[in-house]
């Protein structure tokens, strides 16, 4: 099939290496793909949970992210079945799907994402991964069941205890703790050095493990020690920085500068 557009992070993840994904979080224009590019990501997620970011302009960014090179994401509001739908026929080529905490949760999750026989998803032919082109329903059901990217988000302590279960369910592909989440229902908010939030990575690398799964982390950032450590225990996806953070960080740097220049007497 000529025109598909490869998931290039899920070969990456296959191939063992390390993804870094920038989180659009206040940018509605389809550069930040090439911005993405640029700036070395492997992949961005449009981050519809805490943000007021459209599906239309949702739908604009992914589209023009996928020749770039980034894989396109979205995380979803809800479980919802149609909303996960949606924004994969819109053109992301993975989905984050949030506070799955139960085998049954996830399972919903996994009949939104993947086509029969795996999943429930429903069928369509004109997809913009395929370049619009026109393929045996048959094909185009196999390859975007191998080339979607599920993430399924364990937010809740709940969630960890059911991560061996989670992670054992055909159709996912990654078990992501958002740790700003599971940190605050742990007690600790925002302490991820915390020994609760150390035996919650530990217990969900294992399970990715046992599972043939992937591991991502969210929310763990300015720690390079911590981040090293989380990677050399399973983890080989990392939410980066958001949009919205480098502007405050670099508008805050520029003023804090410029703050210091004299005024004329």
């Amino acid at each position: 099939m000529p025109n598909v557009v490869e998931n290039i992070a899920k070969r990456k993840l296959r191939e063992g290496k390390l993804i870094l994904s920038l989180s659009v979080n206040q940018m509605r224009t389809a550069n930040i793909g090439l911005v993405a590019a640029a700036c070395g990501y492997d992949a961005l997620y449009c981050d519809l949970e805490h943000n007021p970011t459209s599906l239309e302009s949702a739908a604009m960014i992914c589209v023009a992210t996928l020749p770039t090179g980034v894989t396109p994401l979205c995380r979803v509001t809800s479980r919802d079945p149609h909303d996960i739908a949606r924004v994969l026929d819109c053109g992301a080529q993975g989905v984050m799907v949030p506070h799955v905490s139960t085998v049954e949760e996830a399972r919903v999750a996994v009949d939104a994402v993947r086509f029969s026989p795996i999943g429930h998803r429903s069928a369509f032919s004109q997809a913009p991964s395929l370049g619009y082109a026109s393929y045996p329903q048959g094909q185009i059901n196999t390859v975007l069941n191998a080339e979607t990217l599920l993430i399924v988000m364990l937010e809740t302590p709940e969630a960890i205890e059911n991560a061996d279960a989670i992670a054992a369910i055909e159709g996912i592909d990654m078990v992501h703790i958002g740790s700003t989440d599971l940190s605050t229902e742990l007690g600790v908010p925002g302490d991820y050095r915390h020994e609760r939030m150390r035996a919650a990575y530990e217990e969900v690398a294992a399970a990715a493990k046992a599972h043939g799964k992937w591991m991502g982390v969210g929310g763990v950032r300015n720690d390079m020690e911590y981040l090293t450590w989380l990677v050399s225990i399973g983890v080989q996806y990392l939410s980066g920085a958001s949009d919205l953070g480098f502007i405050l960080q670099g508008g805050k740097a520029d003023v804090a500068a410029m703050r210091k220049i004299p005024l004329c007497s």
